[in-house]
């Protein structure tokens, strides 16, 4: 296998687990070192993302809606593998309730996450590479940046911030060798998803069977997505060839939205 990536530093936020593991798989097999955050103070038992045994990769504890924990990991990061030149924000949560029992608590919660986090780690990584003169930013937004679901107006709302900072970004840096992009997964094969059909079942009595059926029936696929179908629109992102390709939501959805 090529590899297209050698000796680049890119960074996954909650890149040990679903969409961001896959992630940081598909950036190692393309030879790049990668640095994973994640809330935990280590990672996830997982053989395959094992930085004891994968010289090419660390993880470093970090809360994304957390400036100064933000610059304290970047910090780390960059003392073991130099700056960064990748960087994916991945790191997010999403909770469901009605607008009207959507209290300041959990619309504040989806903001520090989805949206605060996106900001911290991107100012804190975008000095390097307009130094470089190069640089990839990948925002993993969802179809709910684009459309609108009920239920999770507060999801909706940060996740559309992502897109709205995507765009902006992406005009700024354009002749600097930098671009921005957001990918945008339908619901996916993940924790995220597992917790969703958990939260349908306590809510509406319906089995876990026919809460998958509703989530998977918005996909004119009739499945959910792949983490690893993420992971590749993704690392296309950050390969040669795609550096016109900038400001752009790019829907990973088999369909829904077209």
């Amino acid at each position: 296998m090529s590899q297209l990536l050698s000796g680049k530093h890119a960074l996954v936020t909650g890149g040990a687990r679903g969409i961001g593991a896959a992630i940081t798989r598909a950036f190692l097999a393309q030879g790049a070192r990668v640095t994973m955050f994640g809330r935990s103070s280590a990672p996830p038992a997982d053989a395959t993302l094992d930085p004891a045994k994968i010289p090419e990769l660390h993880y470093v504890a970090a809360d994304v809606s957390d400036a100064d924990a933000v610059t304290q990991a970047f910090a780390t990061s960059r003392s073991r593998f130099g700056n960064i030149e990748i960087l994916v924000n991945n790191a997010g949560q999403a909770s469901s309730a009605p607008f009207l029992k959507t209290d300041i608590a959990l619309w504040r919660r989806m903001m520090a996450v989805n949206l605060d986090g996106t900001f911290h780690c991107s100012q804190a990584a975008l000095p390097d590479m307009l130094a470089a003169r190069w640089g990839r930013i990948v925002n993993i937004a969802s179809t709910a940046g684009l459309t609108g679901y009920a239920y999770v107006s507060a999801y909706c709302a940060s996740k559309h911030g992502v897109i709205g900072l995507t765009r902006a970004l992406a005009v700024e840096v354009a002749a600097k060798g930098v671009t921005v992009n957001a990918v945008c997964p339908g619901y996916t094969d993940s924790d995220m998803v597992t917790e969703s059909v958990a939260n349908i079942v306590a809510k509406t009595g319906r089995t876990p069977e026919q809460a998958l059926a509703e989530l998977v029936s918005r996909n004119p696929q009739k499945r959910l997505i792949k983490p690893e179908e993420v992971a590749n629109a993704v690392a296309w992102l950050c390969l040669p060839g795609s550096e016109a390709v900038t400001g752009q939501a790019v829907s990973v959805s088999g369909g829904e939205l077209t």
